[in-house]
């Protein structure tokens, strides 16, 4: 078995519980969106992200289908971009804070004091994940990773993604360790090659998937994987 010189981490679900998505960053965003296009409306951002919500429904009210994807949780650029800049708003003045799992901040300073590389692949864009790790409640944890990767790469559930970051990293893609909460990430990973692993939260209600190694935490798997322990 090759060793693991890369672990790319999901974020929701695997380093930070999903109610602080769904219950914290969605109806915080939900409720400073009207605001943010009024006083953002010159941002490039923003005219991007909301030519491009005319473009998916032509003629609808923005705020409205904003808000339809934000309580279907729907992966799309635009409102991943628009739900970052509220989140940044939010994480900069101390509204607020991104409340990770206890185990997650001692195995990543572990495994990044061992030489191990570390990255983060989510849906949510590559600013939003630096907000997340910048303003944790164990602080800034943004100097231990590498890479941020998002939607921009392709999607989670596509192997051509794993291989594309697998080619960015220079690494070969089983040298790669894929850590996620969902079965169809995962098995898009092992299809282009990386190691997995499924976190399975008792918190979050995970249901174990078929045919790929299970942890309940990240100290399960430095054990499972031979990685250093905290």
């Amino acid at each position: 078995m090759s060793t693991v010189r890369l672990i790319l981490l999901d974020i929701e679900g695997t380093t930070l519980p999903i109610s602080f998505v769904k219950d914290v960053l969605f109806p915080y965003s939900d409720k400073v969106m009207p605001e943010l296009l009024r006083e953002q409306a010159d941002n490039p951002l923003v005219k991007v992200a909301l030519a491009d919500i005319d473009a998916a429904n032509p003629g609808c009210d923005p705020l409205a289908q904003l808000h339809d994807w934000t309580v279907r949780d729907e992966k799309v650029a635009p409102l991943k971009s628009l739900q970052g800049l509220a989140w940044k708003t939010g994480f900069e003045t101390g509204a607020l804070r991104a409340q990770l799992y206890p185990d997650v901040a001692p195995a990543l300073e572990a495994w990044h004091k061992s030489g191990l590389r570390l990255a983060v692949y989510s849906s949510g864009s590559a600013s939003a994940q630096r907000l997340l790790y910048g303003y944790s409640d164990a602080g800034d944890l943004t100097s231990l990773f590498e890479a941020f990767y998002d939607l921009d790469i392709g999607g989670k559930k596509i192997a051509e993604s794993y291989r594309e970051i697998a080619s960015r990293a220079g690494v070969a893609p089983g040298e790669i360790l894929f850590l996620s909460d969902i079965g169809a990430e995962l098995d898009a990973a092992a299809e282009a090659g990386l190691r997995t692993c499924q976190l399975v939260r008792p918190e979050d209600g995970t249901v174990a998937h078929q045919g790929v190694r299970q942890a309940a935490d990240f100290q399960s798997v430095s054990q499972q994987f031979e990685l250093p322990v905290s």
